[in-house]
């Protein structure tokens, strides 16, 4: 069975295997459509996983846009997201950032978290990372987010893997 894949914000980075979705008609780009405006152009149920990196800190209503992915996503769908970490230079530094993250952002996604009221969908967290500076490649793992709470630019951005839970 053939897998569908889409690729948010895609940019000019292409994706082969995906269908490419960014706001501008760019070379290779397979949809064009603007991520604040909701419905998404895809059925229910359409997509096995959904890359979005480095574009959902941009977008209006980040519950809105939660609940999208998840409707056209099916059940057990793979969602990996890359965000800018909120206490980077790379997070404050672009004016067109409307959100920051920190590493338990999308725990309010989760049963477990105790703030799964915010909103209906829920996922599985696989995956969680904080992808460190090189500054904070020195240091252990464990020490880097409170570092960073400190001092700020240990970890560079946050990487996740959720994974689709429909009842």
């Amino acid at each position: 069975m053939i897998q569908k894949k889409l690729h948010l914000g895609c940019g000019t980075n292409i994706l082969k295997g995906y269908i490419n979705l960014d706001i501008m008609k760019l070379k290779g780009v397979d949809v064009t459509h603007n991520l604040n405006k909701i419905p998404y152009p895809f059925k229910n149920n359409t997509f096995d996983e959904i890359v979005a990196n480095h574009v959902i800190e941009h977008l209006e209503n980040i519950l809105n846009v939660v609940q999208e992915l998840s409707r056209i996503s099916k059940n057990g769908a793979i969602l990996k997201i890359r965000v800018p970490y909120y206490n980077s230079q790379g997070a404050f530094q672009d004016p067109t950032h409307t959100h920051f993250f920190a590493i338990t952002s999308f725990d309010y996604f989760t049963k477990e978290s105790g703030y799964g009221f915010y909103s209906p969908v829920k996922f599985k967290i696989l995956k969680k990372e904080a992808v460190p500076t090189r500054l904070g490649r020195i240091f252990p793992k464990f020490m880097r987010i409170p570092l960073s709470l400190v001092f700020g630019e240990f970890i560079r951005e946050l990487y996740f893997e959720l994974k689709v839970i429909k009842k």
